[in-house]
C-alpha cells in the first residue's frame, strides 16, 4: 500500500491525518477553511489517498480529537512513520512525545536532555520541520526564552498559545499570556 489519509472532525474544526504501512506519516491540523486543510495535505503528501484508516490510525484519531476537546488523549503508542526524518530530529521527536499533558519544555531543556547542550537552535528547528502534530506534542516545547508563538508547518491557523489553553497550560514566559488567558470565543450561532 501506499499513503492513505483521511480527513476527521475535531473540536477545532478538520483535521488530516497521513499513513503508511508503517505508520503516521504527518498530521495536518485546521487551516480556515476545509478546502485549505486538504490543499495542504495534498502539497505535503500528494501520493496519498483518501481511504479509511487502519486501526493504528483510528486510535490516533480518537486521541487528536480528545486532545482538541480538553482531554488527556493517550498517543504514546501510536506508530510513527519516521522514513526520511533525520536522527536528530527522530531523538527531538522521541523526547517530545514524553512531555505529559500540562506540561512544557523550552528547547534548550530539550538539548540538555539530548545531551546535546548548545543545540537548542537544532531542537526549534526539528520542532519546527515536525510533521507529527500532537503526537508529537511540539506545541508544549517553547523557544528558549519561553515564549510560546511558534508553530510547525502542519499547525495550520492554530496557533501553539491556543493548543497549550486547551490543555490547560499557563506559560508565564510566553510573551502572548493574553492570549492563553483569553481564549478565542466560540462563534455564535447565525439566526
Amino acid at each position: 500500500m501506499g499513503h492513505g489519509y483521511s480527513v476527521f472532525d475535531t473540536g477545532i474544526g478538520r483535521c488530516g491525518i497521513v499513513w503508511s504501512d508503517a505508520g503516521v506519516v504527518g498530521v495536518q491540523l485546521p487551516e480556515a477553511r476545509e478546502i485549505e486543510t486538504r490543499r495542504r495535505l495534498f502539497q505535503r503528501y500528494p501520493q496519498a489517498r483518501e481511504m479509511r484508516p487502519p486501526l493504528n490510525v483510528e486510535i490516533a484519531i480518537e486521541g487528536i480529537a480528545a486532545l482538541l476537546r480538553g482531554q488527556p488523549g493517550d498517543l504514546a503508542d501510536i506508530a510513527l512513520d519516521m522514513d526520511g526524518i533525520p536522527a536528530f530530529s527522530r531523538r527531538v521527536y522521541e523526547f517530545t512525545r514524553t512531555i505529559s499533558w500540562g506540561e512544557t519544555r523550552t528547547c534548550g531543556e530539550i538539548a540538555a536532555a539530548l545531551k546535546a547542550s548548545g543545540a537548542s537552535h537544532s531542537v526549534a528547528q526539528a520542532i519546527g520541520k515536525n510533521p507529527f502534530m500532537l503526537i508529537v506534542p511540539c506545541h508544549r516545547v517553547l523557544a528558549t526564552d519561553g515564549a510560546a508563538d511558534k508553530i510547525s508547518a502542519n499547525g495550520g491557523s492554530i496557533s501553539k498559545r491556543r493548543l497549550l489553553s486547551i490543555e490547560g497550560t499557563l506559560s508565564p514566559g510566553s510573551k502572548t499570556l493574553f492570549d492563553v488567558l483569553l481564549p478565542v470565543a466560540p462563534p455564535r450561532p447565525q439566526t
